[in-house]
C-alpha cells in the first residue's frame, strides 16, 4: 500500500507563509556608508522569473568574523509575530522572497576574509534547496580563488555579480541553462 505523501514530502511553495520577515534583506543598517546592493533575479530553465523562490545569505562580517550577533528574527513579546532586525548589529544573515517578477534585493556590507556572500535557493520544483555563491568583482581574483579558478570561463561567470552602479551589483540566477545562459554553478557539500 502506497501512502500519499505529507507536506514535508511536497514541493511546496510554503515560503510565503512563515519563512520570510520583516527586513530580511537589509543585513546592514540602512545608514551605514559602506553598504552595497546585491540584487537580480531568478529563472527558471525557460528564462522566466520564478515568482515563489525565497534566497538566504550568509556572510561574514567586514573584519571576517563569523559569529555574527543575534537580532536577525527579532519577535513581538506580547504577539510573537516577527518584528525584524534591530538595525545595529551586523549578523550575516538575510533571507529574501522573490517579488512577482522573480527579483530580489539585499543591502549588506562587504565581507571580510572572503570574497563571496553565500546563497541558499528554495523554489518550487526542487525537493532540496541549492547552493552557489555571489562573487563580488572588486573583491575577487578568479585566477587565485580555488572554486573559481577550477571552472571554464563561461561558468564562472554565473557565479560574478555585475557591477551596475557604485556600490551596487546584479546577480541573477538561474536554475536551469536556457539556450542562451548558462545554469548558475551550484555548490554540493557532502
Amino acid at each position: 500500500m502506497t501512502l500519499p505523501p505529507t507536506p514535508s514530502q511536497t514541493i511546496g511553495p510554503y515560503f510565503g507563509l512563515a519563512l520570510p520577515f520583516t527586513g530580511g534583506g537589509d543585513i546592514a543598517p540602512p545608514w551605514h556608508p559602506d553598504a552595497i546592493t546585491v540584487h537580480g533575479c531568478v529563472y527558471d530553465g525557460a528564462g522566466d522569473p520564478v515568482k515563489d523562490a525565497l534566497l538566504e545569505f550568509w556572510q561574514p562580517a567586514p573584519d571576517g568574523s563569523r559569529a555574527g550577533a543575534p537580532g536577525s528574527l527579532r519577535r513581538d513579546p506580547v504577539t510573537g509575530q516577527v518584528i525584524g532586525r534591530n538595525h545595529l548589529k551586523f549578523t550575516g544573515f538575510g533571507r529574501v522572497p522573490v517579488d512577482e517578477d522573480g527579483h530580489y534585493l539585499l543591502r549588506t556590507l562587504p565581507p571580510g576574509g572572503v570574497p563571496y556572500i553565500s546563497v541558499c535557493i528554495f523554489a518550487r520544483g526542487l525537493l532540496r534547496q541549492l547552493y552557489t555563491r555571489v562573487y563580488l568583482p572588486d573583491r575577487t581574483d578568479p585566477d587565485a580563488d580555488p572554486l573559481l579558478s577550477s571552472l571554464p570561463p563561461e561558468r564562472r561567470a554565473t557565479l560574478l555579480a555585475v557591477p551596475e552602479g557604485e556600490r551596487v551589483f546584479r546577480f541573477d540566477i538561474r536554475l536551469q541553462g536556457d539556450g542562451t545562459h548558462e545554469e548558475t554553478v551550484f555548490l554540493a557539500f557532502e
